[in-house]
């Protein structure tokens, strides 16, 4: 049997639901901006659910995305912030902390590719502030080879494992969601060497495919899928807000659990959930983990 780490499930989501406010451009990062507090809350649940790993609700924290609002200067306190709720909720239990970066400009729209110099640049500045306080950092929903270069140059030489998280075709797991093979991203996991590569925010269906191909590329590798029925025309415009996007219906606990332990069966050392993923998910992925005879790590 194998040593297993589990991932929490959706931060941003479930922050959204739970608020009960107005969708909005800011997604999560409104949340921690009106309700500090309930950051923790998230992360203590998945904690308390068998996860081993709170990843920071830092993930749309960028001042590329508050220039909207005219609150770019807020990047550290906003910071701050989601590493104190972390700290606070994994406090005595042995857990770690990955510090989230997600696409600097949106998510799933490989046509905004920034330039990876320019996108080196301004992860590093988020690089610098989490550093001192985080596990791991976590590159999340990557669509295209040019977005990860950016993101991994601006994770180089910070001292902490990098684990790289790529995105791909809801009907297609050997594709990106730029259309391009995802075993293109091979010379980049050579030449930056990130410590885990996995396959996030897809349809649970394409990861199988997907795994297929990260398992060659010599780390350790894993999955969390998301939980939408796909990816609607109305979320690749500028700005969207998360209520363009629907949530699955046929996609429970019991049955999440069911396709990760396949994911597990094909190798996969790391899972757990993305978007509409929630505790009851990973609660009931933790215990299927542990009859299977696996130790969650």
């Amino acid at each position: 049997m194998a040593q297993i780490t589990l991932l929490d499930g959706s931060i941003g989501q479930e922050l959204v639901k739970r608020s009960g406010d107005r969708a909005t451009p800011l997604w999560s990062t409104r949340v921690m901006i009106d309700y500090p507090d309930l950051v923790g809350e998230v992360h203590g649940e998945y904690f308390r659910c068998g996860a081993t790993v709170a990843t920071t609700n830092t993930y749309a924290v960028h001042r590329s995305r508050l220039v909207r609002v005219g609150m770019e200067d807020q990047v550290p306190t906003l910071i701050d912030t989601a590493l104190t709720q972390a700290e606070r909720a994994r406090a005595g239990t042995g857990s770690r902390i990955a510090g989230a970066l997600g696409p600097l400009l949106a998510s799933y729209r490989p046509d905004l590719n920034p330039d990876p110099a320019d996108a080196a640049e301004k992860f590093g500045e988020l690089v610098a502030l989490m550093a001192p306080r985080v596990d791991l950092f976590l590159i999340e929903t990557v669509s295209s080879v040019q977005e990860g270069e950016g993101a991994l140059r601006g994770t180089e030489g910070c001292g902490k494992p990098v684990w790289l998280a790529l995105t791909v075709m809801d009907d297609d797991g050997t594709r990106l969601r730029s259309g391009e093979a995802l075993g293109d991203i091979a010379p980049l996991v050579a030449r930056f060497a990130p410590t885990a590569v996995l396959i996030n925010c897809s349809r649970p269906e394409a990861i199988p495919a997907a795994l297929e191909i990260v398992k060659g590329l010599g780390c350790p590798f894993g999955a969390y899928a998301n939980g939408f029925t796909r990816i609607s025309d109305g979320f690749l415009k500028d700005a969207p807000t998360v209520d363009a996007l629907e949530q699955r219906q046929d996609l429970g606990p019991h049955a999440y659990a069911t396709l990760a332990m396949g994911w597990v069966e094909q190798g996969a050392t790391i899972v757990g959930g993305c978007c509409e993923v929630g505790p009851d998910h990973i609660a009931e992925l933790a215990r299927a983990l542990r009859a299977a005879g696996h130790e969650i790590v």
